[in-house]
């Protein structure tokens, strides 16, 4: 099995069991449990920087600030220009960003069980090293492109 392969397997297995475990606690779905948590704690602040990183397009992206909105979970405020709007989270969405942290953390405790400290330390430094490299490259890959 290729790298690839083995990571998109544990992302799987990983997503499934975060999901499964958020089920039984809210029945906000999970797109939303994140777009909550990656406004109100990650530094994302717009439609566009949601859409990237829930690999969504961005009129998926509208959509789900729309029913969030709805909800009264997330606000749209006037940004730098009349383009850009500056999603903002109201206090109503920290139960709901407590619970996706809670089950992150005991699923992270769960495949703790299976490694030692320090393996689980080198899989992070590792997972951390992998992800900024490729990051980059594909930065640098998409100046070559525009060039």
């Amino acid at each position: 099995m290729s790298l690839c392969e083995q990571l998109g397997s544990a992302r799987r297995c990983l997503h499934r069991l975060l999901v499964r475990r958020l089920s039984a606690r809210t029945r906000r779905p999970f797109h939303q449990l994140v777009a909550l948590k990656v406004i109100a704690l990650r530094g994302v602040h717009t439609q566009a920087e949601l859409a990237e990183r829930l690999l969504i397009d961005a009129p998926a992206a509208s959509r789900l600030v729309d029913r969030l909105q709805e909800e009264g979970l997330v606000t749209r405020e006037a940004g730098a220009d009349r383009r850009c709007v500056r999603l903002q989270v109201t206090n109503a969405c920290w139960p709901d960003v407590e619970v996706l942290e809670d089950e992150a953390r005991r699923v992270d405790e769960e495949v703790a069980r299976h490694l030692t400290p320090e393996e689980m330390s080198e899989l992070k430094r590792m997972l951390d090293k992998v992800q900024v490299a490729l990051g980059q490259n594909a930065v640098v890959s998409e100046k070559q492109l525009a060039e």
